[in-house]
């Protein structure tokens, strides 16, 4: 797996750019333990959050995204599991920005969970490492640090489940005066870091999809 890709070549155009390159690499139909250290308040789930009604659930055998951790997606969220690997199959320019694209900081993309059939638009991923020592936190960072633009980042930990993590919400440029609001959270498993991210178009999207972002925290555990 490759590690480390430079921010330089990731942002909103390349995200545009490969939108439909991303679409191809993307399989699979619709789905029917970190250290907590840091800054901010401690874990202990989000029980004063919205949370979405439950629509399916993935992670396991058999489901949209085989992952190390299973969760509940919301109601009408399509997802799909991304194969990486297929970008070695394309040209070596487009090789070169699907990397760019797949992977950030010390993980690649999964799995690909889109709003759009729930009316909103905007994606919930999943990211996924090879094991190592590093904690969930020390995942986190390298993630965000490697978003071009990110930054008022706020960290905290975060229990669920049988899991511990941690989670980080941060901003990043947007199209006109107002900075981008983003969350996301990492978990540390045997099969592995993974880390589950929230964007949106704008953030009165963001807000919208808060709850299925919470529906998919409150309900994580490692897979058996």
């Amino acid at each position: 797996m490759r590690f480390g890709v430079g921010n330089g070549r990731r942002g909103p155009a390349l995200a545009a750019l490969l939108t439909g390159l991303v679409t191809g690499l993307v399989t699979g139909c619709a789905a029917g333990e970190g250290d907590g250290s840091g800054g901010g308040s401690g874990g202990g789930g989000s029980t004063a959050a919205e949370v979405a009604r439950r629509g399916g659930t993935v992670g396991a055998a058999g489901s949209a995204c085989e992952l190390p951790v299973t969760f509940d997606i919301a109601e009408s969220w399509k997802a799909k599991a991304v194969d990486a690997g297929a970008a070695d199959d394309v040209s070596e320019e487009l090789a070169d920005l699907a990397d760019a694209f797949l992977h950030q900081g010390p993980v690649t993309m999964a799995c690909e969970i889109d709003a759009k059939p729930a009316g909103n638009i905007g994606f919930l991923r999943v990211w996924t490492g090879e094991p190592g020592d590093a904690g969930a936190r020390a995942v986190l960072e390298d993630f965000v640090a490697d978003e071009p633009g990110a930054g008022r980042e706020k960290y905290r930990g975060f229990r669920a489940g049988d899991v511990t993590g941690t989670e980080v919400e941060y901003v990043t440029p947007g199209g006109g005066t107002e900075a981008k609001k983003a969350r996301a959270l990492a978990v540390v498993t045997p099969g592995g870091p993974v880390v589950l991210h929230l964007g949106g178009l704008d953030n009165e999207e963001h807000e919208a999809m808060l709850p299925a972002y919470e529906l998919a925290k409150t309900t994580l555990h490692t897979t058996p």
